[in-house]
């Protein structure tokens, strides 16, 4: 089944490799016989699934979470393996989802208006009488 990331992007099941071991934490008798903890690996630089161009802004805002390309995502929070797999791809989604958003447009610089400079003189008028009444004027 593959992992949506958009309405139009999907990551084939060919191109996520898992592991599987044994996870710290509750579980009681069968924690030292269960391979629960899961590792989800996804080679991003060498990905199908995604345009060259999504690939670069992904790998850019990953920065040192991508190694070599690579994505790593571990789950251990649950007892079973099958809830840590659905963990694991439903953070592999979010992750990649936001490293391939658009970047928000650039902000217009403004000026502040008359009147937020003249709140703001009046605002630091008042602050300073209320420190210049705290002094102790007596010597």
């Amino acid at each position: 089944m593959p992992v949506p990331i958009t309405d139009d992007l999907a990551i084939p099941d060919a191109e996520l490799r898992w592991r599987f071991s044994r996870s710290s934490g509750p579980g009681g008798q069968g924690v030292n016989t269960t391979d629960s903890r899961v590792e989800l690996v996804f080679d991003l630089a060498g990905t199908k699934a995604l345009p060259p161009a999504l690939v670069e802004r992904a790998l850019a805002r990953l920065g040192t979470r991508a190694t070599d390309g690579t994505v790593v995502i571990a789950a251990s929070e649950f007892r079973s393996q099958l809830r840590n797999r659905e963990a694991a791809l439903e953070r592999l989604a979010e992750l990649l989802r936001r490293a391939i958003a658009a970047p928000p447009p650039s902000r217009r610089p403004t000026k502040p208006s008359k009147g937020q400079k003249r709140r703001r003189l009046e605002d630091k008028k008042r602050r300073g009488t209320v420190k210049r009444l705290r002094r102790d004027t007596t010597d």
